[in-house]
């Protein structure tokens, strides 16, 4: 038996020695009955989140669950796509999609294959590591994953109460009507990746975004100007050095490189575990200085390119115009300006629910933080007025009562459920404590949508506690 085939066996015992309670309780939903399946929970996105969340119900006795994703198999998530760090910036003794199961642990999962001295020697997990640790994860679990199903528009039926998914797979669309969706769909989930002004006016083959598909290969030979100063823009700076680009000149509106992680200060009990449970002015003055900071990029990504003598740092120089002229791009900064080949853009993602093509119907309902909170004079910061207002379960709130009953169907593990919830979704750091609330929510609102249906199955309850005869009455007793 091979350490992972060890593992695996101590992953099925350690779970049946925490199976309790061990009956479902989530009744099927009236509508099944006609014979088209009904979900009580569907999870968008087939990453870390997604495939932890999915975990989590079960383990809840939430039986109808299943996980939806775009990508085909071997392609979800980012690790393998467009991530192009070497290693994981968190910390190896992270941990979060166990919920608590030791065999689950990612160290667990390491030791298991490489053995315990290449775990003790080893500093940061590699990505493509973690993805690995993911499918073994999904597989262990028996995860019901369905691949190549983009999510393109949100139904509600309003005498059912059930969401209707428009899928758009291979075989065509695809309606499935599910009771709760939940939106695992990491950094973007809140908008979009896109080419932000100035750089839309270059033609579409001049430019492009560390988040999406970049060319490496035939970078080499050229001049790139890379926008953007954090980890994911390093990490594509490098790549394109290593595939042979002949020079990347790095462009930074700051005047000073941030020094700083607030993600090393955010990874504590208190914070990850409590941040929830603040009033919105603290939540606010949180987040506003967290999401100021920004994050530094990772002494490892800095070292792949600082002492390379074709890469140049501009810093304080925001790009105010972008152009093409006699077959360069030229990006103009206060500074002066920078001729190259082709551009990267790594200036993050734009946090506007209408983006999303599941949410664009939707989107015009949803409250946000700007609906529902005014900061005071000097605080104010558009990307977190434009992030969702989310209850405690994370689920969307209506703007206007009454007008998008859907929403509260809908619960949002993305980046922007940071200001409500705190570090939750879409960081590894914050799964330990995000999934677990998200599971209790979602199990919350099925058990109230049901509690009907409970009190009187609990009134008609009829299974004998014992298997011997009791007396009605008792003799009384001899004097």
């Amino acid at each position: 038996m091979t350490g992972l085939q060890h593992l695996e066996a101590t992953v099925r015992q350690q779970l049946e020695l925490l199976d309790y309670p061990r009956h479902p309780w989530v009744p099927p939903h009236p509508a099944a009955a006609d014979g088209e399946a009904v979900l009580d929970v569907a999870v968008l996105g087939a990453g870390q989140t997604g495939l932890a969340t999915a975990f989590g119900l079960l383990r809840e006795k939430v039986r109808r669950v299943a996980i939806f994703d775009r990508a085909p198999p071997g392609q979800t998530g980012v690790w393998t796509t467009f991530a192009r760090m070497r290693t994981l910036r968190t910390p190896k003794h992270v941990s979060g999609p166990d919920l608590g199961v030791p065999a689950l642990t990612p160290r667990a999962f390491f030791e298991a294959r490489d053995g315990a001295e290449a775990w003790a020697a080893l500093g940061k997990i590699g990505r493509e590591d973690w993805q690995r640790y993911l499918d073994w994860y999904a597989q262990v679990l028996d995860l019901p994953v369905r691949h190549e199903h983009a999510l393109e528009a949100i139904g509600h039926d309003p005498a059912t109460d059930l969401l209707h998914l428009h899928f758009r797979t291979s075989a065509g669309e695809a309606v499935i009507r599910a009771r709760k969706l939940v939106l695992a769909t990491g950094m973007d989930g809140t908008g979009a990746w896109s080419i932000p002004v100035p750089f839309d006016a270059l033609p579409p083959d001049r430019v492009s975004h560390t988040s999406g598909h970049v060319d490496f290969a035939a970078l080499k030979g050229k001049r790139i100007l890379v926008v953007g100063a954090g980890a994911s823009a390093f990490d594509n700076l490098a790549t394109a050095l290593e595939a042979g680009a002949t020079h990347a000149t790095m462009l930074v509106r700051r005047r000073l490189m941030p020094r700083v992680n607030p993600f090393r200060w955010m990874e504590q009990a208190g914070f990850l575990g409590q941040f929830h449970a603040m009033p919105d002015a603290l939540k606010w003055r949180f987040m506003r200085h967290i999401f100021d900071l920004n994050q530094p990029p990772p002494q490892e990504s800095w070292d792949r390119v600082a002492t390379d003598p074709r890469f140049a740092l501009h810093m304080g120089s925001p790009v105010t115009g972008a152009r093409l002229d006699g077959g360069e791009v030229v990006l103009d900064t206060p500074r002066g300006s920078h001729r190259a080949d082709h551009v990267v853009i790594g200036t993050g993602t734009a946090f506007d629910l209408s983006l999303r093509p599941e949410l664009a119907a939707l989107a015009p309902h949803i409250l946000l933080w700007r609906d529902a909170y005014a900061p005071p004079p000097g605080l104010d910061f558009p990307p977190l007025g434009a992030c969702p207002y989310l209850t405690g379960g994370f689920a969307f709130r209506e703007k206007v009562p009454g007008t998008a009953p859907a929403l509260r169907h809908i619960h949002f593990m993305g980046y922007g459920a940071a200001p409500s919830m705190g570090l939750s979704g879409a960081s590894i750091s914050g799964m330990k404590y995000g999934v677990p609330r998200l599971v209790d929510g979602i199990c919350r609102a099925l058990w109230l949508d049901d509690a009907e249906l409970h009190l009187h199955d609990l009134l008609s309850y009829a299974e004998p506690e014992l298997t011997r005869d009791i007396p009605q009455e008792m003799p009384e007793a001899a004097e």
